[in-house]
């Protein structure tokens, strides 16, 4: 019977297009990672479609998670939703879905609502998580009066009363404030490498470790070495909340626990005191690390490479995207 489900399998992936042969009996086993807590397993082949090949093409955003579970991660092709056993169960490709460079999904209502920043788009966007219906967009605020700068949105998150968050970081630097019908407000911030300046405000979420609730934002870029800072809903600097963690790429909060993927190729866990916790998928190749151009079928199962985005679900379990040419995404499974 295995001989017979190998054969079947070949077949499958001839009739796909490709020549790579893979088998369940070649799946690499679970690896462990972390501490304490913070102590995880792979899940090997999750999110993979069954010819073994990525679902995605490759990846540069986000991955974000519904109230039902669902995996939302964004590809530069569009958005692909996983169940949380890894099937892709709807997509959203082309158009207004490309160029999620970051995403984060509110429940407003009754419905659910992707937020996303579109890096080459020049735009942020809000639609319909089940529907896909573009609801709002979000271009240059004229108002801001910055006049025919370069916008090159990378990071959005909404605050509890709407007000909608997005930062221009792979351009001026700035973060500009809606409100929830997308009326500019006002925006600050600017690029430098002072305490209160952004080298590439690269990730941004709502930290709600803290009452009332502030903004986490990633200084991938900050010299001698990325932090993460704290900024008030209104604009206001609080302060450096931990630096020396590589090139910090995005934020995901729950509970107590942050985690921050850094693009070397790793994930940190940081708790309620920002200490790291936890080191996740370290690689320790610095070629490998921070590397967009690592093929399927070089990836090593517990090692990561250009770690760019996570999410974690209502079971604690982490799901990290790699910045990856094949497009890798992968699921993390809590120990407890």
């Amino acid at each position: 019977m295995k001989n017979l489900s190998a054969v079947f399998y070949f077949l499958i992936v001839v009739v796909c297009g490709t020549t790579q042969v893979r088998s369940a009996d070649d799946a690499p086993a679970p690896v462990r990672m972390g501490s304490g807590a913070m102590t995880f397993d792979t899940v090997p082949g999750w999110g993979l479609r069954p010819d073994g090949n990525s679902a995605l093409g490759s990846t540069h955003g986000g991955v974000a998670v519904d109230e039902a579970g669902n995996i939302y991660t964004s590809a530069n092709a569009g958005v692909f939703v996983f169940s949380p056993e890894g099937t892709v169960v709807q997509s959203y490709l082309g158009g207004d879905y490309t160029s999620l460079h970051d995403i984060e999904i509110r429940k407003e209502g009754d419905q659910e609502f992707v937020y996303g920043a579109r890096n080459q788009a020049a735009e942020g966007i809000k639609f319909n998580a089940h529907s896909g219906e573009v609801v709002l967009k979000l271009p240059l605020p004229e108002e801001a009066g910055l006049g025919q700068v370069k916008f090159s949105p990378t990071a959005i998150t909404v605050a509890p009363n709407g007000d909608i968050y997005l930062s221009n970081g792979y351009a001026t630097n700035h973060i500009f404030k809606f409100d929830k019908n997308g009326k500019y407000v006002m925006h600050f911030g600017k690029k430098g490498n002072g305490m209160e300046e952004f080298n590439t405000a690269h990730g941004m979420t709502l930290d709600t470790r803290y009452e009332p609730a502030r903004l986490l934002i990633c200084d991938r870029n900050h010299q001698p070495k990325g932090r993460l800072l704290h900024y008030s809903l209104e604009g206001d600097f609080i302060g450096e909340v931990v630096t020396g963690l590589g090139m910090p790429t995005s934020v995901s909060v729950q509970g107590d626990y942050v985690s921050v993927p850094d693009l070397h190729g790793r994930l940190v866990v940081l708790n309620k005191s920002n200490t790291i916790v936890a080191v996740l998928g370290h690689n320790p190749d610095p070629a490998k690390g921070r590397s967009f151009n690592v093929p399927q079928d070089q990836w090593i199962e517990g090692v990561f490479s250009g770690t760019h985005g996570s999410c974690w679900d209502a079971d604690g379990n982490l799901y990290v995207q790699d910045w990856n040419v094949a497009g890798r995404i992968m699921k993390l499974k809590r120990v407890r």
